[in-house]
């Protein structure tokens, strides 16, 4: 006959001292350490060389995170392409928010958002940041661009871009609204990519670091380096600079660093080797009728239990469900 063996007082004990990793009891903001805004200011300003992989649900976060990067981006294209919409500000910032969640309750490292525009003015920016905060994001990044905003690498699209000293106040806004004052917002200055030019990038960026940016990101979608070259050259070095080569791959790593880039973001390569792979698995699945092929090349169900932590919830069972025995 089974008979339910209560939890005793020492049982509790046992299961959250021989178990310290799980999500229960771990903070969204510090990650069972030192505080995750606190990390990204420090990657920012480190003078070496960091990398932002990107990441776009809980589950490519955890991955990223398992495979030794320091850092997550928060890709705004990433995360509208799962939801299946266009990078045009279609997912309202509270869906944007909730994904994020997500995304900073499966890892213990900093996350930087792709934030737009910000959804609007400085107090739609300033609540983002805020809401952001409260969720364990360390930092956001936002585009010196008109709310909705339209994909940098979008071809012959206006680009129109925000009075520079409006937007510089919405940094501002942003920074004085959070209490954490290591939340990090990074300024992005989107002048090469509406054609611009130097002096009107230089200028921008700035005006942005004066009003408290932590840093400035840097885009351009030329097929080669020469605008960040140009920019860097000229730069007084009044915060870091980011950048985001997308489109000039094949720059050598190394040659970032010679320049003083303090950090680079591989944007969306997680989730377009996840379209590939979607792609080519249907694609061989509707062929073949059979799953026989594919199998071997896809990840294993076991796999996926584990990143969900599955043996979490085991462990918790045996704390915080009847156990029984037989007698």
């Amino acid at each position: 006959m089974l008979s339910a063996v209560r939890l005793s007082r020492a049982s509790s004990v046992a299961f959250t001292s021989t178990v310290p990793a799980l999500n229960v009891i771990r903070s969204l903001a510090t990650g069972g350490g030192e505080r995750k805004t606190t990390k990204l200011k420090k990657m920012l300003n480190s003078g070496e060389l960091c990398f932002l992989m990107e990441a776009h649900n809980g589950l490519t976060a955890k991955i990223v995170e398992e495979t030794g990067f320091k850092g997550i981006w928060g890709s705004g294209l990433s995360i509208s392409a799962q939801h299946g919409v266009r990078d045009s500000n279609e997912l309202s910032w509270t869906q944007v928010v909730d994904t994020l969640e997500f995304m900073a309750e499966n890892t213990t490292i900093p996350i930087l958002l792709d934030g737009d525009t910000g959804f609007g003015n400085f107090n739609n920016a300033r609540r983002l940041a805020v809401k952001l905060e409260e969720r364990g994001v360390a930092g956001v990044c936002i585009e010196d661009k008109l709310f909705p905003k339209t994909n940098s690498l979008l071809d012959a699209r206006a680009q129109p871009l925000a009075d520079p000293e409006e937007f510089g106040m919405k940094i501002k806004a942003m920074k004085d609204s959070v209490k954490d004052k290591d939340f990090c917002v990074v300024a992005r200055v989107e002048s090469f990519i509406a054609g611009w030019g130097l002096e009107e990038t230089l200028k921008r960026a700035k005006i942005y670091a004066d009003y408290g940016a932590d840093a400035v990101l840097i885009h351009s979608k030329k097929s080669d380096p020469s605008d960040i070259i140009s920019f860097m050259e000229k730069w007084d070095k009044r915060c870091p600079v980011v950048i985001v080569p997308t489109n000039y791959p094949t720059t050598p790593t190394d040659d970032f660093r010679k320049m003083g880039i303090s950090t680079v973001i591989w944007a969306n390569m997680n989730v377009r080797a996840s379209i590939k792979a979607v792609q080519d698995c249907s694609k061989q699945i509707f062929e073949e009728e059979s799953i026989v092929g594919v199998t071997p090349k896809i990840a294993t169900v076991k796999e996926i239990f584990r990143l969900q932590d599955d043996n979490e919830l085991k462990e918790a069972e045996k704390v915080y469900l009847p156990q029984t025995k037989a007698e």
